[in-house]
């Protein structure tokens, strides 16, 4: 049977959910803007995550009072516990580990504070039934892991998408389940990181982000660059950027000039570049890699893997879950798990 909480005692309000509950559906319209703003420009400000938590910590203080010192207090102590204990921090070391971005963690764990625990909501047109909402809820109640659930389960359907897309193209290779072909002459517009390298196929090519920022500090464009490849790929002192601190000892590096032993050929100047920035972890070999690649006077297409902005994914898994639930509890149950 499906479990009833404290919230049936309390006062709904505008007869739909408690006070901390209808607070809590603010994650909707905030994340939804962040989704929007991931996808569109890779960048969310961190004053976008600063609403979730201050909602989260009035919510969390509202339930306090409501359900402290009855017999649901110890339940829903230990799923605040889980929220805050396990689930923010796996937001944390994602990131640490690279498997997030910044702006994912700080979504996962502003999402761990906001929701900890499952939220009740009845259709006003049914409060006298047994519909509430979610209508699939995990039986754990950890409300923040089924979002982080449902945004995994979600974020799995985006191969089969990108596979879909590239078979009427007749591209069967094992780019199509991660990527897509951009013409080279568009990817400075494009976001995501190459699939190609001199060698081949690569899952770890140059960000295009780190591409940009190089052409930047170059002061040049791409096409630039294809037009006159030797001319870049053996840059001359004089196009060095970093004008150093101006000490005895501080000579300037040459590409191969008359001093090797101080520093051996850097092709595209691709270590002078990545000492003074460090372009989202790109190695001197990744960007030279893929310069070489971009600069193929034969090649007019690349492949890009975009990455799945994971905020998108994020945001169709916490609606879901308000919706109909936790997608991996009912998975798992279908299975007879």
């Amino acid at each position: 049977m499906r479990e009833v909480t404290a919230t049936r005692a309390v006062s709904l309000v505008f007869g739909v959910a408690s006070g901390p509950d209808l607070l809590r559906l603010v994650a909707v319209p905030v994340l939804g803007w962040a989704a929007l703003r991931d996808v569109r420009t890779r960048r969310v400000p961190n004053r976008a995550w600063l609403p979730l938590v201050v909602a989260g910590v009035v919510a969390l203080a509202w339930d306090v009072l409501l359900v402290a010192g009855g017999r649901a207090w110890p339940l829903f102590a230990l799923r605040v516990g889980l929220s805050l204990g396990l689930v923010a921090p796996l937001g944390y070391l994602f990131w640490r580990l690279g498997g997030f971005g910044g702006a994912d963690a700080k979504a996962v764990m502003s999402l761990a504070v906001l929701l900890p625990a499952n939220p009740q909501y009845y259709p006003p047109a049914a409060l006298d039934a047994a519909t509430v909402y979610p209508l699939q809820p995990a039986p754990l109640g950890v409300f923040s892991l089924t979002v982080l659930s449902n945004t995994v389960l979600v974020g799995l359907a985006y191969p089969l998408v990108l596979a879909l897309r590239n078979l009427p193209r007749g591209e069967f290779t094992p780019a199509m389940f991660v990527g897509r072909p951009v013409a080279v002459e568009e990817i400075v517009a494009e976001y995501g990181r190459l699939l190609e390298s001199p060698s081949g196929f690569t899952r770890r090519g140059l960000d295009v982000d780190a591409l940009r920022m190089y052409l930047r500090w170059r002061g040049v464009t791409l096409k630039e660059v294809r037009a006159a490849p030797d001319r870049y790929r053996h840059p001359l002192p004089t196009e060095r950027n970093d004008p150093g601190d101006g000490s005895v000892g501080d000579r300037a590096a040459t590409d191969g000039g008359s001093e090797p032993a101080v520093r051996p050929l850097d092709a595209w100047g691709a270590e002078r570049f990545l000492e003074a920035h460090r372009a989202y972890g790109t190695t001197p070999d990744e960007l030279r890699g893929g310069l070489e690649v971009l600069t193929d006077p034969d090649r007019e297409v690349v492949w890009l893997t975009p990455g799945v902005p994971f905020l998108l994914p994020m945001f169709v898994g916490l609606v879901v879950a308000l919706s109909y639930g936790d997608l991996l509890f009912v998975l798992l149950s279908v299975l007879g798990v």
